[in-house]
This record gives C-alpha cells, sequence and structure tokens, in this order.
C-alpha cells in the first residue's frame, strides 16, 4: 500500500483529563466535554474508547461527555472486546451487551480486538472471537471491525492469514522512534497489512506524550527544520505519511492541543524527503538515550498485588536520564507517590503479571529493579544527556 493522502483523525480516549491525578476514574468533565465539544466543531468525528480504560469507566465517561451531550449520528464511537478479562464464548456476549449500555449506544461504528498478542490469541482461536465479531456485525451492533494489535510481525501474518475475512482493519502502534524496535517492529507490521490489504488504524503516533516532550537537542533539530512546528505535529505527519494508514488517534488534555492537532489533519501535508531526514536524526537520539521505552498506557498496573505505580516511576527514571537539572525535584515526585499509597519500585514480588499485560513486551521486572536502585538507594546521580 501506499501512502494515504485523504487520512482522517480520532480522539484516543486513554488518558482523559482528571481532576485527581492518582485516582483514574476522577474524570474533569468540565474539561472533557469542552474538548469534545471543540474536536466536534472542528469537524471531527471519530472518539476511541475501550472497556477496560480508565479503571473500567472509560466508556461510561464517553457517555456522558459525549454521546448523552450529541446526536448519534454526528459522531463515530469505537471501542473493544477486553481480549484478557472474557473467560468463555457465552462472557463474550455478556461483556458486549455491557459495554452497549456502558455507552449508551445500540450500535458501535467501530469495535476492536483488543490489545491481540501470543497471551491471548489461543483463547481468541478456542472461543471463536473472531467469528463473534462477524456475527455481531452480521447483526447490525458493528458496523467495522478491527483488531489492535500489540505483537510481532510473524503472528501478525498468522492472524490475518488465518480470520483476515473477519477483519475490516488493523490498529498498529506507529511512530517515528518504533519503526524499527525489536518489541515493536512498526515498519515490519505495516507491511504485513499491506500484504493482507488491511487499512491502519494508527495509536500511540506521540508513544504516549515521549514525542511530545523531547529533549532540548532533539527539539533543535526539528526547529532548525520548521521553526514554528511543534514536536506534535512532526511526529503527527510522521504516521500520517506511512502506507496504508487512514486513520491517526490520538489524546488530547488542552484545548491548544485538539486545536493544534486538529490544523495538522486539515491540511496535511506528508513529511518531505528533507523532514524525513531530520526526523531519522531526531528517533536515532532518542532511542540511542531512552532508557525504558515505556507509553505509560498502564495496562500493566491492573492487579498489580503491590500497587507499584510502574509507568509513574518509570518516567521519573527516564527524566532523571536525561535531566540536567536538580535530582531532588525528581526525588519529590517519587516521594509523593509512595505517600499517595503505591508500593515502591522494590516491592515487586516478581509475580509478572505486568509483564504479560505489557503491549511493549518490556522486562518491567528488571527494570523495576534498575529503578528501586536508583531511586531507594539515595546513592543514585542523574545522567546527563549524551548526544
Amino acid at each position: 500500500m501506499t501512502a494515504n493522502k485523504n487520512v482522517s483523525f480520532g480522539f484516543g480516549t486513554m488518558r482523559l483529563p482528571l481532576l485527581d491525578p492518582g485516582d483514574p476514574t476522577s474524570f474533569d468533565f468540565d474539561r472533557i466535554q469542552a474538548l469534545f465539544d471543540r474536536f466536534l466543531e472542528l469537524g471531527f468525528r471519530y472518539f476511541d474508547t475501550a472497556y477496560t480504560y480508565h479503571g473500567y469507566e472509560g466508556e461510561k465517561a464517553v457517555r456522558k461527555a459525549l454521546v448523552e451531550r450529541h446526536p448519534r449520528e454526528s459522531f463515530e464511537l469505537t471501542t473493544k472486546l477486553p481480549l484478557r478479562d472474557f473467560r468463555d464464548a457465552e462472557d463474550m456476549e455478556t461483556i458486549f451487551n455491557e459495554q452497549l449500555q456502558n455507552c449508551g449506544v445500540t450500535y458501535f461504528d467501530h469495535y476492536l480486538l483488543h490489545n491481540m498478542g501470543h497471551n491471548v490469541f489461543p483463547r481468541c482461536v478456542a472461543y471463536d472471537a473472531f467469528g463473534f465479531v462477524r456475527k455481531k456485525k452480521a447483526e447490525g451492533k458493528i458496523l467495522d471491525v478491527g483488531m489492535s494489535f500489540h505483537d510481532t510481525p510473524e503472528l501478525l501474518e498468522e492472524i490475518l492469514s488465518r480470520y483476515g475475512d473477519c477483519l475490516d482493519f488493523v490498529q498498529l502502534q506507529v511512530n517515528y522512534v518504533d519503526m524499527d524496535q525489536a518489541n515493536v517492529q512498526s515498519r515490519r507490521c505495516l507491511e504485513v497489512a499491506g500484504k493482507y490489504h488491511k487499512p491502519v488504524t494508527v495509536m500511540e503516533p506521540c508513544k504516549g506524550g515521549t514525542l511530545v516532550r523531547i529533549p532540548p537537542e532533539a527539539e533543535a533539530l526539528l526547529k532548525a527544520c520548521a521553526p514554528e512546528a511543534s514536536a506534535a505535529s512532526w511526529a503527527l505527519r510522521f504516521a500520517a505519511g506511512q502506507p496504508g494508514v487512514i486513520r491517526v488517534l490520538s489524546g488530547m488534555n488542552s484545548l491548544e492541543q485538539v486545536e493544534e492537532n486538529c490544523a495538522v489533519f486539515r491540511e496535511l501535508r506528508p513529511l518531505s524527503a528533507e523532514e524525513n531526514a531530520v526526523i531519522r536524526k531526531v528517533a536515532a537520539l532518542l532511542n540511542a538515550n531512552t532508557a525504558i521505552p515505556c507509553t505509560a498506557c498502564e495496562y500493566c498496573v491492573h492487579g498489580c498485588p503491590m500497587k507499584i505505580a510502574i509507568p509513574q516511576y518509570f518516567a521519573l527514571y527516564n527524566s532523571l536520564k536525561r535531566t540536567t537539572g536538580s535530582w531532588s525535584s525528581q526525588r519529590v515526585y517519587f516521594n509523593n507517590l509512595v505517600l499517595a499509597g503505591h508500593g515502591k519500585p522494590g516491592a515487586c514480588i516478581k509475580c509478572g503479571r505486568c509483564e504479560r499485560a505489557c503491549p511493549q513486551h518490556l522486562p518491567i521486572r528488571c527494570y523495576l529493579e534498575e529503578v528501586a536502585g536508583t531511586f531507594e538507594s539515595g546513592n543514585a546521580y542523574p545522567t546527563r544527556w549524551k548526544t
């Protein structure tokens, strides 16, 4: 497949604004509604949620902020079947009906098998999850069937060769730092999707905000080429320009972000040859200096027996490794997490639940040991960013 110049833009709701950052269900509805309203006013209509988002309350939040306030025909709603949560075929039916109720709709415009990978694929085969979504589409309760995928291109090839007729599109993690990363392999996954003629919706184009808040040395490369362009706009344009991509999703927490990101897609321009050369340099710089490639999706924290704030600790660690500033400020944030009731990284009991849930397939237990050694020993110091 070639690059598509008519790429649409969707509002991802995995990280909605909160009143209390420590409580994933403390939704700031005034802010969320303002963001959703402006997104619609600017001519966009695609909203993406999931059964498991925000402590299993994300769908209800979208219902309150969107569905109950706007005509059904004015938006497209997407949600996902939680492949780690269903127990059997009957349970899939129960969850699906609960999702219709959670969202306050009678059908979904788009419905995905969520977070497909080696850990859940055998269960999907055993209970015919692919047949289930095809049946719901035949009943008119799903208009468009997809699959969000976080695994190897070899598994993607197996799934599309066996069950491709059940899927209208695939949702892949695509951003300029993950194209050739061993744990993501965006480039090869895009090639497999193209081989089976499956359009691609992009998730994590800014890698959980990592590509929005880039280090000064990396930002300088972008500014030298396009002084007025934001780091986020570079990431969005890169993702939109990949072969087979028809849609890009992004979570937004401010009206400024909504305005800026929507502007990118109202007059979308693929990256030029010169800009692609610059982005390759930025990617090399970031990949050489990112200690833990976490996207802060928070799948790992669900079911953690020690209530360890894994993504937050990883973000602090990455910030510490990149910073030229104060070690004490990072220590304050660390202590605040502990005081809020989160287990320390060193409290990990090595149960492995986090690693089985991680879409990035990160060795989380090993990383927690490293973070604990840095923050709990009191003997470590930040490393300067090196180009």
